[in-house]
């Protein structure tokens, strides 16, 4: 309990207490000047004091005006958590509210603890007398009154007189639960203005039975405020040696102190707060002969004496039917005798109780009795005083009437003095004057007519609707036209005034909402109760006649009549769960037909913020509507989003209740939360509500939940679903709160094997459904009504038995469900010792004046503990989760095959998300081994390094490896989802690794094999050295001899020496021919099958491509007959696997292709026939396989040119690549000016520094322009995925914006090249965006940043060319040195090395300052001509590092898998991952071609309609119902597709709007049984493109 019971420091109080004393006396002397004023006032100021006194000790200084709330008592706290038999006194309250609450009368009882100062002190002073024992008689008793506790009574009274009027009627409630009497007439202790606090009562119920002139014993039922009782006031003059309350109370129950009385126990003389405060008990006779009294009797007792209060007195001797009078010895003169001889002469019955008279009861006259109490039996006297009492109340007609005090004009009542309690109440009657003059059992149809019969229709409709019979594909359709026209007719329906009342009310700025509800409540529970009293008398004497009755045709009559009560019961009950359930109908079918209601003036989206309102207010919200049996989805989903708005999305744990009807789940919920649920005024649960239970601040932390969520239900067979009830029904109800619930109490009642059996035969199939699922909820049995629990002998039995039941019913379920469970430990993790709670009886006594069992209380509050104990464990879930939960599961049960159609999107959606972070994970340690790749290849180009092994590359991925493992664990250990993915941690942990194991290997292998290439290469690029080194040499030498020339001449003699050098190096060199691929492909095919001809595989030749063929039938024989049909031919799993090896074969030979590195390494026909080779043995293996079919010569023949023409294009740009590279012609043309710029420095007699300085420059302009396109590449793909929305997430959601823009551009061709090769098109729309970006921003963005890149990049090699120069100096070395250091320091950031260099000789180069001086100048030059390239990007994009390639890595490394029926792609962003392929949405499957058996008619179907009907699907093993398509096994197996009847408009727009094109595509028709129904015309392109955003 946070901050209900809070006060100032006490030191510091009573220093404040005492001074404002002594200064006010000192005032009054100065003002007064008297001596018997100033004692009037110190009086005064004591007695103030006095009443001062139990607030201060109690810490409520403070809340007699900051009131303490009902909202903070109700939350969960640790002080509430604990049982409390006795406490500290600054705890008083708390412990007094917490088992007031719980309905445990022994809070009247609470010990207090002394606190340590206290016991020292009292310690300190008897140890001096400790032998004394003169001190210890005489003295101790002395000692022992200074440590006074606080009287019960004044806690009680210090708590009513500090809280609002909420925690008030609540105190009162559970008071009049406790069978103690309640507070009627109540003195402020400070002001003695007296308060009737009539709203406390408003809640209260009595029942009682009575015998009427023919022995027949009647039921009624009354709230307290309107019953007409006699009433019996008590009161006394002076003081009396006998107990007032003792002796009424032996009246009312003697086992009970329904007044406390000065012989109970904690009494003591200090009570201060009960002077002058009425109580009132009520007698309720049970109906049996030894009732005290034949009717419900009302007894009134006034505290203290009559004659000091003077009011009280006067309102109830007025109201009395009977006063009794206690009294001493009297004065004549008295005042008392004369306010007694005024009562003697009235005409009504009075009863003096003579403590000092010893005589029997006597008549002084007629209805005026007295009775001698002293020396007397208790019994006795309370036996003449009973039957005194009996005699005067059957002469007495007058009645007396709770509500009817308010009438006295002298007291104030709390419902008119609370202005907010005062307008509450109005509105509430205003509204309900709208229902005057209806008749109960038809006001529901005319005023709440949206939740009739056209609700009922509707989830009829639904439920059919998701269970169809047969081949129902027509009369589906006919049910959602029906579906949407009651919709449509719910929507025109008036809103009945009564109820726009009440929305205007809560939606408006209304202070007293909390009022207002709770008045509406009381009002409808009056207005209600008396009809529905009669109904249920009337069905109990139908349900006597008709268990007497042995004749059928009678008996039948009988069961009709019973049907009829029934029906009136249902019709009459009308609460505030009745006007909710209206709005939410409101809501739903203006949500439905998406417009609001005609003439109305508020918005339909604005009412579910007022539902979700009451629930913060903790008002329950109905979730299954029971008279309908369904879940109104739509209402309670937007209810749930507000309440996550206004709240936030808050951590709860979810509680479900189970239990038969009238097994006392509400009464335990409510002793355990004080929660409110629908079961006042003859009402009892139907369906099931939610209700929430605050969880304090100081516990939030500790529990790691905000609110436990509570959901009731009806009882397990109820007898208001006699006749229409079903096992199913209950099955259905506690499978559903079964799986919402992180734990279900299973509430059992009695001691009756048989019913305890069909409890748990249902709940533990829920149970087991939930293990099938993966759904783990726990459990507490709960077994109420146990007699003897205390023994241990018998409680053991009872366990075992339990036990025992529960495995046998898990036997039987596990065998309806076909499950593995021998017992029910296999299905959920259950503590057969803890899991089991063994309830008292709940009344100590016979009702109706028992008071609930103390035992029962007790257990309460032990449940209570182990509730929040498992709650504290990690089972909670965010309330968008709880949001999803429930239409998850209500989807899954509508469908009836609840295991086979549950979707479990809390755990689909965590799935998800781990598959989101693994794509982190696993491209954070391949972007880190790409730079690391990047980084050695520069080395390994530059001979810095000649060989690579996997301890150096896991050397360089260590630090991205731990940060990998730290994200890692922070997700597991930190995610909201914790709990449900800790299942795959260990499996994702060895993902990981394995991954990283996979690309150092990978890497070591790509960078060996680009270190064998190196040295391969040595050959031609010596060649190439030669042909530079010949050139400069020779250029040098010209130079050398035409110094002092013009530069006409100089130009004419370099051309002269350039063209016939060039000549002479063509002449030397072998030429570097084009490639002609298919060419090759023809040779190798050709010695392979000797009688093709070579030039059938030329370019442009006729063969069929593979990729496109619509069935791969004509390419096989088939080596079986299949199971069913009459015709050989290819099943869809056969198709599916054939494309499969199509597409990987195809993905397999681009990575080979990639391998053989061409740019480098040029083209050899040993490509081509690495190749095919590969691409046979991956065929031969696939027929070797377990296949129905062997491959014709003709796929080959057609496979390999397919796949061959498809990489013809990278292998000649690659080959390309390498002959500009290596081909003379070429790469010594683009070096003339070069050559002529350095030929020209010779002729004007420059240095060899200067000359070799600018050659420097000139070979690192390629490696700059390579270094800055690698960057660049990788900047702009993280920049792209930062900033364009379709590359800024998962597979998914670039899956999503794909089709978004498929649907824009209305291109058909670009869907059939989705639809067909879906891998393709991704990687095509990457580099679609990735162009249009980097066009967009390329001034913007992309420029800047390689500007920024060969800035970075030109200050590191100045920076190494100033290093280098240092170093020689230092070193005493030559130019040689200076090269190798500045190479080194380059190495990691460029391909240059001294190699590259090794054709110009340099040995005369000594002024290494100058060298570097001209690096500094001629540096600029060449780098401001790499960026004059940068505007021609697109085109330098040829290099291997691109962005769009990168991308590509990214997104499609996942699973491609297609759905067997529909070709759906499986969504899961892993590979080879774990589990069941699945999809968000499927595909109408005659877009894929798919046509209807024996037909040209293709399919206008959807797999997630048909799996919900029985309807057969023909698969390799024979015709399967669709419902049961895994057992085909294979592929089939290995997805699921759960039943999903929502719109799904995507799809069925696109068959609409390109019908023509699907039709001539496949030269099929939609026509006969694949007719496009009607209703998939209306969508638009919007609507198909806005469904995207719900279903993925």
């Amino acid at each position: 309990m946070i901050n209900v019971i809070t006060g100032v420091n006490r030191e510091e109080e009573e220093r404040k207490i005492g001074l404002e004393t002594d200064d006010s006396l000192q005032e009054e002397d100065k003002d007064t000047g008297t001596a018997g004023i100033r004692a009037d006032r110190y009086l005064q100021q004591k007695k103030t004091e006095e009443l001062q006194h139990p607030f201060h000790r109690l810490h409520l200084e403070g809340r007699r005006y900051n009131k303490l709330r009902a909202a903070d008592v109700l939350q969960i706290t640790a002080h509430s958590l604990k049982s409390h038999e006795s406490c500290a006194e600054e705890e008083l309250i708390q412990t007094f509210l917490q088992k007031l609450l719980m309905m445990n009368y022994r809070a009247r009882y609470i010990k207090t603890k002394m606190n340590n100062e206290e016991d020292q002190q009292r310690d300190t002073d008897s140890s001096e007398y400790e032998d004394d024992i003169f001190h210890k008689i005489y003295f101790c008793d002395e000692e022992t009154s200074q440590f006074d506790f606080i009287h019960p009574m004044d806690v009680q009274m210090a708590v009513f007189h500090c809280a609002d009027g909420f925690l008030k009627q609540l105190m009162v409630t559970k008071l009049s639960q406790c069978q103690y009497a309640l507070p009627l007439l109540v003195p402020d202790p400070f002001t003695q203005q007296i308060e009737f606090p009539l709203w406390t009562f408003r809640q209260i119920n009595k029942s009682w039975k009575i015998r009427n002139t023919n022995n027949e014993i009647i039921s009624q039922t009354h709230p307290v405020y309107k019953a007409q009782t006699p009433m019996v006031f008590f009161f006394r003059f002076g003081s009396v040696s006998s107990s007032k309350s003792e002796l009424m109370n032996s009246l009312i129950n003697e086992k009970h102190n329904t007044f406390f009385h000065r012989n109970c126990p904690g009494s003591s003389r200090t009570r201060v707060l009960m002077d002058g405060v009425v109580e009132i008990a009520w007698f309720c006779p049970s109906g049996s002969y030894d009732d005290k009294f034949t009717d419900c009797v009302a007894f009134c007792n006034l505290h203290g004496d009559a004659g000091d209060h003077e009011k009280q007195l006067q309102i109830l001797t007025e109201m009395s039917s009977v006063n009794v009078v206690l009294l001493s010895q009297l004065d004549r003169n008295d005042r008392n005798m004369i306010k007694l001889q005024q009562l003697y002469k009235d005409s009504k019955p009075l009863i003096c109780l003579l403590t000092e008279n010893e005589s029997a009861v006597n008549e002084m006259k007629k209805g005026k009795f007295k009775i001698g109490l002293k020396d007397r039996n208790k019994s006795d006297v309370s036996e003449e005083l009973k039957k005194a009492i009996n005699d005067c109340v059957s002469e007495s007609s007058s009645t007396f009437r709770l509500e009817d005090v308010s009438k006295h004009s002298y007291i104030r009542v709390d419902e008119e003095d609370d202005e907010d309690c005062r307008r509450g109440r109005e509105a509430a009657q205003q509204m309900m004057s709208l229902l005057e003059k209806k008749d109960l059992t038809e006001i529901k149809e005319s005023v709440l007519p949206h939740q009739g019969k056209l609700w009922h229709q509707w989830s009829q409709k639904n439920k059919e609707l998701h269970r169809p019979r047969g081949d129902e594909t027509e009369m589906d359709i006919s049910r959602k036209t029906e579906i949407k026209e009651i919709r449509e007719q719910q929507n025109k329906l008036d809103i009945s005034e009564f109820i726009k009342y009440f929305i205007e009310k809560m939606t408006s700025d209304y202070k007293h909402k909390i009022f207002f509800l709770k008045w509406l409540t009381i009002l409808l529970d009056e207005y209600t109760s008396a009809d529905l009293s009669y109904l249920h008398q009337k069905n109990h004497e139908k349900w006597s006649t008709d268990l007497k009755l042995k004749d059928n045709d009678k008996c039948e009559e009988q069961r009709t009549a019973l049907e009829r009560i029934s029906e009136e019961l249902q019709a009459a009950a009308f609460g505030l769960e009745h006007i909710m359930r209206e709005i939410g109908q409101i809501y739903e079918s203006c949500s439905s037909v998406k417009k609001n209601k005609k003439d109305v003036q508020f918005d339909f989206s604005s009412l579910p913020s007022l539902a979700a309102e009451m629930m913060i207010s903790g008002f329950p919200l109905e979730l299954m509507d029971g008279d309908a049996a369904h879940v109104p989805v739509s209402w309670i989903s937007a209810v749930l989003d507000e309440l996550i708005q206004k709240l936030g999305d808050q951590r709860v744990f979810v509680l479900s209740v189970l239990g038969i009807q009238s097994s006392g789940k509400s009464t335990m919920l409510t002793a355990m939360f004080g929660l409110q649920f629908a079961v006042s005024a003859g009402r009892c649960t139907r369906g099931a509500f939610m209700q929430l239970v605050k969880v304090s601040d100081e516990m939030k932390t500790q529990m790691k939940i905000d609110y436990i969520l509570v959901v009731d239900t009806e009882g397990l067979r109820a007898l208001e679903l006699a006749g229409k009830s079903t096992r199913h029904h209950d099955n259905e109800l506690a499978t559903y709160v079964v799986g919402l619930g992180n734990l279900t109490l299973i509430n059992i009642f009695g001691e009756n094997p048989s019913e305890m059996q069909n409890i748990l035969q249902i709940v533990v199939q829920a149970f087991l459904r939930m293990k099938k699922v993966k759904l783990n909820p726990s459990c507490v049995f709960v077994h109420q009504n146990v007699s003897d629990v205390t023994v241990g002998e018998k409680i053991m039995e009872g366990r075992r038995r339990l036990q025992e039941t529960l495995d046998k019913m898990t036997k039987l379920a596990a065998e309806e469900e076909v499950y593995d469970a021998e017992c029910f430990s296999d299905v959920i993790a259950f503590d057969i010792e803890n899991d089991v709670k063994y309830f008292a009886q709940l009344w100590e006594g016979s009702p109706p004046m028992a008071p609930p069992n103390p035992k029962y209380c007790e257990i309460i509050q032990e449940l209570k503990e182990t509730i929040m104990s498992k709650a504290s464990k990690p089972h909670g879930m965010m309330l968008k989760d709880f949001k999803d939960r429930i239409k998850d599961l209500w989807e899954a049960l509508l469908n009836e095959r609840f295991v086979f159609s549950f979707r479990n999107f809390l755990e689909i959606s965590a799935n998800r998300k781990l598959g989101t972070e693994y794509n982190k994970w696993s491209w954070s340690l391949r972007s880190a081994m790409m730079e690391i790749e990047n980084k050695l290849h520069n080395k390994i180009e530059n001979e810095a390094i000649h060989e690579v092994e996997e301890t150096d590359l896991q050397r360089e991925l260590k630090t991205t490896s731990k940060e990998v493992e730290k994200s890692m664990s922070e997700f597991f250990e930190k995610d909201k989802d914790k709990d449900i993915l800790i299942q795959w941690k260990t499996s994702f942990e060895i993902k990981i690794k394995e991954l990283q194991e996979n690309i150092v290997r990978e890497t070591k292998r790509k960078l060996n094999g680009i270190l064998q290439q190196r040295d391969l290469k040595k050959m031609i690029d010596a060649l190439r050295i030669n042909h530079e080194n010949t050139l400069y040499e020779k250029s040098k030498e010209l130079a050398l001899k035409l110094k002092d020339i013009d530069e006409e001449t100089l130009k004419k003699e370099f051309d002269l020496f350039w063209e016939k050098s060039v000549k002479m190096i063509v002449r030397d060199t072998p030429v570097i021919r084009d490639t002609d691929i298919m060419r090759d492909v023809g040779e190798i095919l050709s010695d392979i099958y000797k009688s093709a001809s070579k030039d059938h595989w030329k370019e442009g030749c006729e063969y069929n491509n593979i990729f496109t063929v619509p069935s791969y039938f004509n390419y096989v024989i088939i080596k079986k007959y299949q199971l069913f049909g009459f015709a050989q031919t290819l099943s869809k799993e056969d198709e599916a696997q054939i494309r499969s090896l199509v597409t990987d074969v195809a993905l397999q030979t681009d990575k080979m292709i990639q391998s053989f590195n061409i740019s480098k390494m040029g083209y050899n026909i040993s490509c081509i026939q690495q190749l095919i080779d590969y691409i046979k043995k991956r065929v031969t293996e696939h027929q070797d396989g377990p296949v129905n079919y062997e491959f014709k010569k003709q796929f080959f023949m057609d496979l390999v040119p397919s796949i061959c023409k498809r990489a013809n294009k990278m292998i000649t740009d690659q080959h390309r690549l390498f002959k500009e590279a290596n081909d003379p012609v070429i790469y010594v043309e683009k070096k003339r000016e070069e050559y002529y710029s350095i030929f020209q420095k010779y002729c004007h007699g420059a240095t060899s520094a200067a000359i070799f300085g600018k050659i420097i420059c000139q070979k690192l302009k390629e490696p700059i322009e390579q270094s800055v396109y690698k960057k660049i590449a990788r900047d702009l793909k993280d920049e792209i995925m930062k900033n364009y929305e379709s590359l800024n997430g998962n597979r998914s959601n670039l899956e999503k914006h794909i089709l978004k823009t498929l649907a824009e551009e209305e291109h058909f061709d670009k869907y059939m090249s989705y639809i067909q090769n879906p891998r393709d098109h991704f990687k095509s729309f990457i580099r679609d965006e990735v162009s249009r970006y980097i066009t967009d921003k390329f001034s913007v963005s992309v420029l800047p940043k390689m500007k920024e890149n060969i800035e970075l990049l030109q200050q590191k090699i100045m920076k190494a060319a100033h290093e280098s120069t240092k170093h020689v100096q230092v070193n005493r070395g030559d130019v040689g040195l200076w090269l190798r250091s500045f190479t080194l320091q380059l190495s990691d950031k460029l391909i240059f090395s001294e190699k590259d260099l090794s054709g110009v000789k340099h040995d005369d180069v000594d002024d290494l300052n100058l060298l570097a001086d001209v690096i500094r100048q001629e540096l600029p030059v060449v780098v401001s001509d790499v960026s004059t390239n940068f505007y021609d990007f697109q085109w330098k994009q040829g290099c291997k590092d691109r962005p769009d390639e990168l991308l590509i890595d990214r997104f499609c490394q996942c699973c491609w898998v297609q759905c067997p029926f529909c070709k759906a792609t499986c969504t899961n962003n892993i590979e080879n991952h774990d589990g069941d392929h699945s999809a968000p949405f499927h595909i109408v499957r005659g877009i894929h071609g798919r046509h209807y058996s024996q037909t040209q008619n293709l399919c206008a179907d959807i797999c997630t309609n048909l799996v919900a009907s029985d309807r057969l699907c023909s698969t390799p093993y024979g015709r399967l119902p669709w419902k049961d398509y895994r057992r085909a096994g294979g592929v089939y197996a290995d997805w699921s597709i759960t039943p999903d009847l929502s719109e799904l408009p995507y799809w069925k727009w696109f068959v609409c709007k390109f019908q023509k094109d699907l039709e001539k595509y496949y030269n099929r028709t939609f026509e006969g049984s694949g007719k496009i129904p009607d209703e998939w015309r209306k969508y638009l392109k919007q609507d198909a493109i806005e469904s995207l955003d719900k279903y993925i």
